[in-house]
């Protein structure tokens, strides 16, 4: 069994016409897991409805108390990716877990989005990798703690 928690993030943004901004809406991974093909074999529990340029170290707090109190080795997470590396770092002192966070660079509901890829990839992720802490993004895979964001490029990249 893999544990999904959702945080919010790009992935799961929603655009208001009308005030012509994104906010944070229920989350898609549900129906990106099921566009995977992808309908059993997970439990989902959405922690927070964040940007993750909104997340605080109390968001971080409660983002590992629910990875260690939860009783599957193996979690994947969906996240903003501004801050992204930061949460993996704080993650990274539970060593018995696989834990991957992915997210999207697009919205999950804009027809061009990474996040049916980026969902699929991590889900993967989660089955292969070794007990750690991982961000899967856009088919590559970094060690939390050895990742950046370059806004510039909009991709992940090892420090």
């Amino acid at each position: 069994m893999i544990q999904i928690f959702t945080t919010g993030g790009t992935i799961d943004k929603v655009y208001f016409d009308a005030n012509s901004e994104f906010e944070v809406g229920h989350s898609l991974v549900p129906e990106l897991l099921s566009e995977s093909n992808i309908h059993e074999g997970y439990r989902l529990r959405e922690l927070m409805r964040k940007d993750s340029l909104e997340m605080n170290d109390e968001d971080r707090q409660r983002v590992l108390a629910a990875a260690r109190e939860c009783d599957c080795d193996r979690i994947v997470i969906t996240h903003g990716t501004d801050t992204m590396a930061d949460t993996a770092a704080v993650l990274a002192s539970l060593k018995d877990k696989t834990i991957v966070l992915t997210g999207a660079m697009q919205p999950a509901r804009m027809r061009r989005t990474d996040a049916v890829f980026n969902v699929g990839f991590a889900w993967a992720a989660v089955q292969l990798l070794p007990p750690g802490v991982y961000i899967a993004m856009n088919g590559e895979v970094f060690e939390a703690g050895a990742v950046r964001k370059n806004l510039q490029a909009q991709r992940f990249e090892r420090t």
